[in-house]
């Protein structure tokens, strides 16, 4: 009988561990993909002004769309990988979500991860060609 319940408690602990630390990884990642779109967003308003106004095209300039995604990560206390492609901001967050339960079974930490992309647009109340 003693077997028995050891095996049950275990078993109860590990979906207890499952059902907490889920719910607390898909909240990182929730975090993860807000942070990855506003520093995705902060990077696609580095616009090249000189381009815009003499040929009314939107262009990035990557090397400062990087600087000011990686600039918002550090604001908010995160660090990630950011990419420019041609109009396009890409940028990943990584992070590491700690665990309650699921260390009692060897599990110390969930990784998490988040992506964003956005490009520069106009308009205000419609995207504007």
């Amino acid at each position: 009988m003693s077997a028995f319940v050891v095996v049950l408690t275990t078993g109860i602990l590990a979906l207890a561990g499952l059902t907490l630390d889920g719910g607390l990884a898909l909240a990182a990642k929730v975090k993860a993909n807000g942070q990855a779109e506003s520093a995705a967003r902060a990077g696609a308003q580095a616009i090249d002004l000189a381009v815009y106004r003499s040929s009314n095209r939107l262009q990035l300039v990557p090397a400062e769309a990087v600087a000011n995604a990686q600039s918002y990560l550090a604001a908010v206390g995160t660090s990630g990988t950011v990419t420019v492609t041609g109009n396009t901001v890409t940028v990943t967050v990584t992070a590491s979500q700690p665990t309650q339960l699921l260390g009692l079974v060897g599990i110390g930490a969930l990784s998490v991860h988040g992506t964003a992309s956005a490009h520069p647009q106009r308009g205000v109340a419609a995207i504007e060609p």
